[in-house]
């Protein structure tokens, strides 16, 4: 795999084999690393490798968190000085390593001062974010014994350098009046932890006419509220007609509360979806093991509100001026 080499140092291949079978257990693991004095964590599922630092090509009018193009395998991939887009002083003879990503189905080097090694954690010993401000970029902390670690907020990160990502999540088919008519019945339930995707993706429910739309920031809070919805009388419809789930949050995470909901007998065939962008190969097969009714990769909202309206209606709506 090509994000091996981050895992030098890290658990044995057996280990790494056992963890990635299992499904539901609300673990994941998160490459550490530093720039200047404070340490930083990205889930291994977006890491397809870790280079040393290498040339870059500069390109005219870029975003300002861009110091160009790399080569890598014969693709030319962004590098993101991720130093300047947090604002953290650094200097350049530190910033040694590219961290090579994927994610949203765009591929992405953040440069980084050091990376150190691998951790496996618990959703749940992972913390929101305090509110600091509208600035942050970090979803969540976690708490070694003697340092404590932030998880960035990537997928805001290149939302902010690629426009197109907001785009797709904001863009969707006009329908006709009746078709929102039918949408705006459906209780949908949205979990989600990064603030502004969430914020994107309500909205832009409430503009395809989903409006019944309850939004929470991590699994764990959500679960509470279906577990809630569950003990009330009458068809489980009337409470819950579908749930959205992103896989990585702080608590529990999407894979922990879809488990959590096929095995309560009352929400056990809501349809549940996974919108993420770690959905690959792997993560889908997990997906589908635990009885995912569907899984869309962000940043695509058109595919997402189809497969709402193919899982609630039992197939898709029809847009104005089809047969």
């Amino acid at each position: 795999m090509a994000n091996d080499k981050a895992r030098k140092g890290a658990e044995t291949p057996g280990d790494k084999k056992g963890i990635l079978l299992e499904t539901g257990t609300n673990e994941f693991e998160i490459v550490e690393f530093s720039i200047g004095k404070v340490n930083y964590g990205i889930n291994v599922a977006k890491v397809r490798e870790v280079i040393q630092r290498v040339p870059v090509t500069a390109m005219p009018q870029a975003h300002p968190y861009i110091d160009g193009l790399f080569t890598l395998r014969g693709k030319a991939i962004p590098l993101v000085n991720l130093p300047r887009c947090l604002n953290v002083m650094s200097s350049g003879e530190k910033t040694k390593n590219i961290i090579v990503t994927e994610i949203n189905n765009y591929s992405i080097g953040f440069l980084v001062e050091n990376v150190s090694r691998i951790h496996r954690i618990s959703w749940k010993d992972m913390e929101p974010a305090p509110e600091v401000g509208d600035q942050s970029r970090v979803v969540g902390i976690i708490k070694m014994t003697d340092r404590i670690v932030l998880l960035l907020d990537f997928e805001t990160i290149i939302a902010e350098i690629n426009p197109e990502i907001n785009a797709k999540l904001t863009t969707v088919e006009e329908v006709a009046a009746d078709i929102k008519t039918l949408r705006s019945d459906v209780h949908v339930v949205v979990a989600e932890d990064s603030a502004m995707l969430r914020d994107l993706l309500v909205t832009t429910l409430h503009d395809s006419g989903y409006r019944f739309v309850r939004d929470f920031g991590n699994g764990q809070d959500a679960w509470d509220y279906l577990r809630n919805l569950a003990s009330k009388e009458g068809p489980i419809e009337n409470h819950v007609g579908v749930i959205v789930s992103d896989v990585e949050m702080p608590k529990m995470d999407g894979h922990r509360l879809l488990k959590l909901v096929r095995e309560n007998e009352r929400l056990t065939e809501v349809p549940f979806v996974l919108f993420s962008s770690l959905i690959n190969e792997e993560m889908r097969l997990k997906g589908q093991s635990l009885g995912a009714s569907g899984q869309i990769s962000k940043p695509e909202i058109n595919q997402l509100i189809g497969l709402l309206d193919n899982l609630i209606f039992g197939a898709p709506i029809k847009k104005p001026n089809e047969d």
